[in-house]
């Protein structure tokens, strides 16, 4: 596939079979920007107004393991707690399918927090309008009722899952990185023995380094001449993905130190916040992928409730671009895992007939909005949707077929085209949030890498 110009649509047309209301879509997109925040569900995130649209399917109670009804209450998006959100708190929490242990899942208290009873059973405090950007965005483009984490666990494979469609360590393996690395990790410049947890078909865990040399979106993007970034607060985080890649962090000993360094690893933009000025200055690559600082990352610990405002303003900077971005961009907003927050909605599927995953494939429930000029006002999925997903509207977009030996992620899902109409492109509105683009721009204070949890 030829190069594809900034300010030029592509020539690919893309044929789908999907309907909404009675007319078949055509879309072309040149860009596509995936948004990637931190641990939230449906229910925890919407709760505040669970009927904010018709057609949402949010629950603001839940059942713990006593077989007791616990209505929800209030939480602030930036408190004091954590949950257990590992492989292990997914298996007490989905309890052999009854959805009822949420109440087992550790709680984590910051030094002089109180959580209250039941703190996995709430919904985030919208009364000062804090979240508003998120039911706006909700309201004015697209909403999925069924879009589910693909691993059953935390940040590290679950960001391995948003650029591979899986965490296993190499194309022929049936592992898959389980849990987040041990220690410090910088995936393949960690210090020597570092270790993550690996985890069988049958269930059986095992450990190595967290270095992986299996194939990801990227090799299929570069393969067609397409250009990619990967925005992240720093190379030190197991948000930074692109770091467990051997093929683009080429590890090298600096200063005594091993650093990632080559040239494909100069993809990776260590500053969130560049996003906004490559879109101002009409450098934007084809595919991006935008993980958050600590502070505006909605991770329940760390956060300072700029989440919120942070992705507003990634999309009215694309909205209101001069490059004529809105015309021709896609924007997918989702959460990296559920947080270890109560959702009612159970994994649509555990493992794939043939066997790729069952020990580790789906987890729970996380909000999906999907944004574009062509994406009809309010419209609500109640397809099933998975971080392939993302994967597969991205090599149908671009026509790049499959990851890896087609037994993964993106092999399973949909493609997301659902959520896209042809016509004549919406004119934009811009998202009203506490900050725009320059505080993100111009902000002084040092980024903070999102909880490594």
């Amino acid at each position: 596939m030829r190069h594809l110009s900034r300010n030029s649509l592509i020539t690919l047309t893309i044929n789908l079979a999907l309907t909404v209301g009675s007319a078949s879509a055509q879309v072309q997109f040149e860009h596509i920007v995936i948004i990637d925040q931190e641990n939230r569900t449906p229910d925890n995130l919407f709760g505040s107004n669970p009927t904010f649209e018709p057609g949402v399917d949010i629950q603001t109670y839940g059942v713990n393991s006593k077989g007791a009804t616990v209505p929800f209450t209030s939480v602030a998006l930036a408190d004091c707690y954590d949950l257990g959100h590992s492989h292990l708190s997914f298996q007490k929490a989905y309890n052999n399918g009854k959805m009822n242990g949420s109440d087992k899942v550790a709680v984590t208290l910051a030094k002089g927090c109180v959580a209250g009873v039941n703190p996995q059973f709430r919904y985030v405090d919208n009364s000062t309008g804090i979240i508003q950007p998120y039911f706006d965005l909700a309201e004015q483009y697209g909403f999925a009722n069924r879009m589910f984490q693909t691993n059953q666990g935390a940040s590290f494979p679950s960001h391995l899952f948003l650029i591979a469609g899986t965490s296993a360590p190499s194309n022929d393996s049936d592992l898959f990185a389980s849990e987040n690395p041990k220690g410090v990790s910088t995936g393949c410049s960690s210090a020597p023995g570092t270790i993550v947890e690996m985890i069988n078909p049958q269930g059986v865990y095992s450990s190595m380094y967290p270095c992986f040399s299996n194939s990801t979106l990227i090799d299929l993007l570069e393969g067609a001449n397409l250009t990619w970034r990967y925005y992240a607060a720093n190379s030190k985080t197991i948000l930074t993905s692109p770091n467990a890649i051997s093929s683009i962090c080429q590890a090298q000993e600096v200063k005594g130190k091993l650093t990632c360094t080559g040239s494909e690893w100069a993809n990776v933009i260590l500053k969130p916040a560049q996003v906004l000025t490559d879109i101002g200055k009409c450098n934007l690559a084809n595919v991006v992928w935008v993980t958050p600082t600590g502070q505006n990352s909605d991770h329940p610990v760390g956060n300072t409730g700029g989440g919120p405002a942070w992705v507003a303003s990634i999309v009215n900077t694309i909205g209101n671009s001069s490059c004529g971005y809105w015309q021709n961009t896609a924007i997918l907003i989702t959460w990296d895992d559920w947080g270890g927050w109560y959702d009612h909605v159970p994994p649509y599927l555990i493992g794939q007939p043939n066997g790729w995953g069952e020990s580790y494939v789906y987890g729970f429930r996380v909000p999906l909005l999907v944004v574009s000029a062509y994406t009809p006002a309010g419209y609500v999925s109640v397809n099933n949707h998975d971080f392939g997903s993302m994967l597969r509207f991205v090599e149908t977009n671009f026509g790049l077929g499959l990851i890896g030996p087609g037994t993964w992620a993106d092999s399973y899902a949909d493609d997301l085209m659902e959520f896209f109409v042809s016509g004549t492109p919406r004119s934009f509105g811009a998202i009203p949030a506490r900050f725009g683009a320059e505080h993100f721009i111009n902000n002084t204070e040092p980024d903070t890498a999102p909880d490594d949890d």
